[in-house]
């Protein structure tokens, strides 16, 4: 890769370094938790127990390597955003837009590579780092623990896999450069010519509601069966997988309401134009951090409900719910560490994706200072701006986050011993009062620094700028 482009790719290798790292870090312990189980004297429970574990262990696997496909997917799509002229140039001297799209492929599988080599070292030091702690605080047993299992390979294949997919997925832009855009400003699409893209509107639609039908089967199902998760596995990813695809029809919509709350100033209004002008553009910025605020919505309000369900059901039958704190403490703590990682995705996509959208309108940004802005006022304006873009993610993966939640526990653990049935989505308020607070934080951090040293560009330089 050259220089550029490892700039530009550390936080896509940062994200496939988190889901290789998670991956083989949960295979691993549920390996520790296993051998834990097998030497215990419940060796009669052991077998159950295990592929209990393992069960688990696959299911949260599947959900990051998702996740991790998803937002580099978008980071490559920010990327290409960036080269178009650049890509336009090459087109114009004979290079085809096949080649082109090959070579952002080929970044994406040395990305992946690179990502999945770093996570598996990553997981396995984090893994005995866990298991020693455990050990010296009498926590875990001193056994003959495995930390290279066959079964972590799959993780790192499947994040390079994914990874190279997202990168030919976000890189489908390139088909559509043509030589002519070398010779002018490439633009973003408008919110009429992206909401033309009708084969691909249907199939968001198509997914969307197939994904919640089953998503309301799986809740059925929980109330006889608690294997029905899976089914809730598959409907979350095709609903969800369908709303990313749909996402440049829903968040102009949802920013159009937000950006009215930021008062009426001239840089406000514009700001609130520019984050609905380019859905394409405001959709990629937001869609990162619309991920980590439903994951970690979906895991506080998973474990709630669990809770809520468990509670419930050991009011009912006291005598075969005794010493199930235990297995809520262990709840608490698995997703924790989920909401953990959930936030560190949040955090790579919003930053690098809110960073990356002001470097690329240089240009744009020294027109409005030709015209008579000042520095300050377009700083005010991306502040503005990303705070629009956040507050309509935030809001978005708040309700997302709600419902998978719910359906998840619901699905789970709707049919055991003294449920009380359906119940309603228990809402963690504190915890998402922080979530809120984070996200604040983070667009000040993301949007502060990179417009400061856009705004530090004299406005002729800026025109000039590619």
């Amino acid at each position: 890769m050259r220089g550029l482009d490892v700039r530009e790719h550390v936080p896509s290798i940062l994200v496939a370094t988190l889901s290789a790292a998670f991956g083989v870090a949960l295979l691993q312990l549920t390996g520790v938790l296993s051998v834990v189980v097998a030497a215990d004297d419940l060796a009669s429970s052991s077998t159950t127990v295990q592929f209990v574990l393992g069960f688990i262990a696959f299911v949260f696997i599947a959900i990051a390597v998702y996740v991790g496909a998803v937002v580099t997917a978008n980071t490559f799509a920010t990327i290409i955003a960036g080269r178009i002229r650049t890509i336009a140039l090459l087109r114009l001297i004979g290079s085809s837009a096949v080649a082109q799209r090959r070579a952002v492929a080929g970044e994406g599988l040395r990305v992946g590579v690179v990502g999945a080599i770093a996570g598996a070292v990553v997981g396995t030091l984090v893994t005995v780092l866990v298991v020693r702690v455990g050990v010296a605080t009498a926590f875990l047993p001193d056994l003959a623990f495995d930390y290279a299992p066959p079964v972590v390979v799959l993780p790192i294949v499947a994040v390079v896999l994914t990874t190279w997919l997202a990168s030919w997925v976000g890189s489908r832009r390139v088909l559509r450069v043509s030589p002519i855009q070398a010779t002018g400003a490439a633009q973003e699409e408008s919110l009429a010519e992206s909401s033309g893209h009708r084969l691909r509107n249907v199939i968001a639609l198509v997914l969307v509601i197939v994904g919640v039908c089953v998503l309301g089967c799986a809740v059925l199902l929980g109330l006889t069966d608690p294997t029905a998760v899976l089914v809730g596995v598959v409907g979350g990813l095709l609903s969800f997988t369908g709303f990313v695809l749909g996402a440049h029809l829903v968040m102009p919509r949802v920013l159009r309401l937000v950006g009215r709350a930021f008062g009426s100033s001239a840089p406000a209004r514009l700001a609130a134009e520019n984050a609905v002008r380019y859905p394409e553009r405001s959709t990629r910025t937001t869609i990162g951090l619309v991920i980590g605020v439903t994951l970690i919505t979906m895991f506080a309000v998973a474990v709630e409900s669990f809770q809520v369900i468990i509670r419930a059901a050991q009011r009912a039958q006291p005598e075969v719910y005794q010493g199930v704190d235990q297995i809520l403490l262990v709840t608490v703590v698995v997703f924790s560490i989920l909401m953990g990682f959930s936030a560190l995705i949040a955090a790579v996509g919003m930053v690098n994706n809110l960073s990356l959208g002001v470097l690329q309108r240089t240009r744009e940004l020294g027109l409005l200072r030709a015209l008579g802005f000042t520095g300050r006022q377009v700083r005010r304006m991306i502040l503005v701006e990303s705070a629009s873009l956040t507050t309509a993610a935030v809001l978005v993966g708040l309700v997302l986050g709600t419902f998978y939640g719910w359906v998840g526990a619901q699905s789970l653990l709707g049919g055991i011993s003294g449920s009380p049935g359906i119940v309603a989505p228990a809402v963690p308020v504190a915890l998402l009062a922080i979530v809120v607070v984070a996200a604040v934080a983070l667009t000040l951090v993301a949007s502060m620094t990179p417009s400061r040293r856009a705004t530090r560009v004299a406005p002729v330089a800026a025109l000039a700028h590619d």
